[in-house]
């Protein structure tokens, strides 16, 4: 019974993604207790043609997600670069203005700048920012106020419950969606290969970079920029190429092999009752990116995880497999540390 008290006091919030006004509202109705979006410009890292808010429609889904007890995060989550620096503070203007529940900061000035300008703005720590070890996340905390760290997903819960133990903020965590390299915000591939940068415009991987091809065999190859990524057999699921995601060649190597990562998808389903005794406060699902249909089957069935794991009901997310990458699923490095 006891264990059940403390998970009933220590119910984590479901943070979810809203890529577009209509992602947005899925997630609202889905149940999302908090959704989190970017402007649609450089200041936040899924910097894509078609997704994002103008300040004007951030407006409207303030007002939606609040009509239904919903808080709205905003993500300003890239790198400040010069001379462009006051896009950035114009965005952390836009979110004091338009009262967002949380700004969602990576870069130090940007932080700086909400910290000294608007003091009574909550700030996040994004993934961004790489914050791993207590001694970093404390210096956020002290320095800028953050109240909340979004941890990269390199750490067991073993260690997320030692942070937890040496923090002053509340910790949020991934569980589900896209899981990238080891280094989180410090990514240069795609910067190489197409001449924009994840962390400084947003963008990894561009369409405008993207092409595949369709070849006599039936066979299709994937390509970014002046680099052929992948190439996928008759039949085979052709994924969004990414290089940190392609298949290579090698002279040691017969056969073409993921250099990095294979495609596969994150899902702590079967860690969620770990990770709120390890004192995370906040369960977060990647996919600003995704559809508005995948957005409310997945917040759909986590709302219904949580909900049965603090009331002490059994829960079954075997069917979120379908909605994965490729098909596959991981734990990453939550439950044991091990790197290609």
């Amino acid at each position: 019974m006891s264990n059940q008290t403390d998970l009933l006091k220590a119910k984590p919030e479901l943070v979810c993604p809203a890529g577009t006004p209509a992602a947005l509202r899925a997630a609202v109705d889905s149940g999302a207790d908090a959704v989190y979006c970017g402007l649609a410009n450089e200041t936040n890292a899924r910097n894509f043609a078609g997704l994002n808010f103008t300040p004007d429609l951030l407006e409207q889904g303030i007002a939606y997600a609040r009509g239904h007890g919903t808080k709205v995060l905003l993500a300003v989550n890239s790198f400040a670069t010069a001379p462009r620096t006051q896009l950035w503070f114009d965005a952390i203007d836009t979110a004091a203005r338009l009262g967002v529940d949380a700004v969602i900061v990576a870069d130090i000035g940007v932080a700086s700048y909400a910290a000294e300008r608007h003091p009574q703005l909550r700030l996040h720590l994004s993934v961004q920012a790489g914050a791993s070890s207590p001694e970093a996340i404390r210096y956020y905390c002290s320095e800028f106020n953050v109240k909340r760290v979004v941890l990269p997903r390199i750490l067991t819960v073993t260690e997320i419950a030692a942070i937890h133990r040496e923090i002053p903020c509340e910790i949020e965590a991934f569980v589900f969606g896209n899981i990238g390299m080891m280094s989180e915000g410090r990514c240069s591939l795609t910067n190489y290969v197409t001449g924009t940068s994840t962390n400084m415009d947003g963008v990894c991987s561009p369409a405008n970079a993207v092409h595949y091809m369709d070849l006599p065999d039936g066979s299709k190859t994937a390509e970014l920029g002046d680099f052929e990524i992948d190439c996928f057999a008759p039949g085979e699921h052709a994924g969004y190429p990414t290089i940190c995601k392609g298949r290579y060649l090698s002279p040691v190597r017969k056969e073409p092999y993921y250099a990095f990562e294979e495609p596969v998808s994150l899902n702590l389903s079967s860690l969620l009752p770990d990770l709120i005794a390890a004192g995370v406060t906040a369960l977060k699902i990647e996919g600003r990116q995704r559809s508005r249909s995948y957005v409310q089957a997945v917040v759909s069935a986590y709302r219904r995880a949580v909900d049965d794991i603090v009331a002490g009901r059994w829960h079954d997310l075997s069917g979120l497999v379908a909605l994965t990458e490729g098909g596959k699923e991981t734990q990453g490095a939550f439950q044991t540390k091990k790197w290609r």
